[in-house]
């Protein structure tokens, strides 16, 4: 994958949007069927031609491009006046962590891999998001990235989060959000580029969107 600006604000925003979903689900407690499908499919699909391929296009990302631009705003604010959503931040900045531990443990690096391509397999008998797939994801996340540490502790309401359904759905949508942590270090991103780039990722982003 080639190190630029737009494939990096790709991979931000898709991990913005499996946070968004994360939230959806601890808060209101369903997920938009969209949204839930597009990181879903990132986990997946065998189509890695470019990064905007792995979420069926950038179409499927606009959710976390309109994130990304108000999560990258300076200071407290967005660009648009309003608060940012620390809980977004701090579970994009844990994603992110725990994608660099998953690299740095080859052995659960490995599980992982084959425990995903043994998921991939049972697409020959449910849909991406059937029920069942979301367990199988879900399950393949506790099994192995949830136990590389520190467990990313999710707010919400207890009633939605409590579910077992919802919890596999965050816990699927947490894996995805790894799979785009992968990507943004793919693309060269790194924390400084987080910090020195966020002009040139938000303008980025308003040119996909308009796209």
């Amino acid at each position: 994958m080639e190190a630029n600006t737009r494939n990096r604000t790709i991979a931000l925003a898709a991990l913005f949007q499996c946070v968004e979903g994360v939230l959806q689900i601890a808060t209101r407690g369903n997920v938009d069927n969209e949204l839930l499908d597009s990181c879903i499919n990132s986990i997946l699909t065998e189509d890695s031609s470019s990064p905007e391929a792995l979420y069926g296009g950038v179409g499927n990302l606009k959710t976390g491009l309109r994130v990304l631009m108000h999560q990258l705003g300076s200071g407290n604010l967005a660009p648009d006046g309003k608060p940012k959503n620390i809980e977004a931040t701090r579970y994009a900045v844990n994603l992110l962590y725990l994608e660099k531990k998953l690299a740095n443990d080859q052995d659960t690096f490995g599980k992982l891999l084959g425990s995903i391509e043994s998921a991939q397999q049972q697409l020959d008998f449910f849909a991406m998001t059937h029920p069942n797939m979301i367990a199988r994801l879900g399950e393949i996340y506790s099994n192995t990235i949830s136990k590389l540490g520190p467990r990313i502790m999710i707010k919400g309401d207890q009633g939605h989060l409590s579910n077992p359904d919802n919890a596999a759905k965050i816990r699927a949508l947490l894996l995805a959000g790894v799979r785009a942590a992968l990507l943004w270090r793919q693309a060269g991103g790194s924390r400084w580029k987080l910090i020195f780039s966020r002009g040139s990722m938000q303008q980025e982003a308003q040119s996909l969107l308009k796209a």
